[in-house]
């Protein structure tokens, strides 16, 4: 049995919007051998190194990977679905859920860098990142129902992502999509080859780790309220979110640099 970690954390340290230092976090589900498959002992790794991350309030940024090249996260164990009863199963897709569930609650942006097979509870937890990017090569499905099984928990997501009629098609078909397809559909925010996937991430996170550190964290707690809210809650959220904001002088430390360019050019 491998003694490697079941799930990777590597920090790397960068330059946030007011010129602090600040870290970029990439999570990888260290299961290649098993084309990244998850199991009970491997999500349940999962939930807590994101957990702890959470708690670092010097991250900025979280990327979400699979090791290798061939697979981002391909479904769930199938040698531990074939063991389940129904009180297991039932604390089996908990620990899916928990997977995607640290990630929605973590309080930066989540990139997905989908770098191969994502099927099943793999596609779950590229749904509950916050934007994705894929390589040309990577394949979506969810096959449960070819299993006889039903597609749960975070595709429930689904809807707000691609809609009701291609939700309906990928869980009641089992059929596999393309990455292009997927980005078609919306699901995947944008496909390059694999050779450029890296830098494709990095064009996301770049922009993200330049701006108010603060300002991410409540845009993205925000954003999660939006996905709850009617319109004109939603909106009252955005003006508590404002004036939480200005509880803190990150606003007026990112404008001076800008008014005084302005300035400049008015001379």
């Amino acid at each position: 049995m491998s003694s490697e970690p079941l799930v990777l954390i590597d920090l790397e340290e960068r330059t946030d919007g007011l010129g602090e230092p600040g870290t970029v976090a990439t999570i990888t589900v260290n299961n290649a051998r098993r084309a990244n498959s998850l199991n009970s002992a491997l999500m349940r790794a999962f939930a807590d190194a994101v957990t702890r991350l959470a708690a670092d309030p010097s991250l900025r940024c979280a990327v979400v990977t699979g090791a290798g090249e061939r697979s981002f996260m391909a479904g769930a164990d199938l040698h531990e679905l074939t063991s389940l009863d129904p009180e297991k199963a039932r604390a089996f897709l908990t620990l899916v859920h928990g997977m995607s569930r640290v990630l929605r609650a973590l309080p930066v942006p989540v990139i997905g860098r989908i770098n191969g097979a994502c099927f099943g509870a793999g596609m779950e937890v590229a749904a509950a990142c916050d934007m994705r990017v894929a390589a040309a090569s990577a394949v979506f499905g969810m096959p449960e129902v070819r299993l006889g099984l039903p597609s749960v928990v975070e595709a429930a997501l689904f809807p707000q992502l691609i809609g009701w009629g291609r939700t309906r098609q990928l869980v009641y078909t089992g059929e596999t999509i393309t990455a292009k397809v997927a980005a078609e559909w919306g699901f995947v925010e944008t496909v390059v080859p694999a050779t450029q996937l890296d830098a494709a991430v990095e064009a996301m996170v770049v922009p993200i780790v330049a701006s108010g550190p603060r300002a991410i964290r409540l845009q993205k707690e925000l954003v999660r309220d939006w996905e709850q809210l009617g319109v004109g809650d939603a909106i009252q959220a955005g003006i508590r979110s404002i004036a939480r904001a200005y509880e803190s002088d990150e606003p007026r430390r990112m404008l001076r640099p800008l008014i005084e360019r302005l300035k400049n050019r008015e001379k």
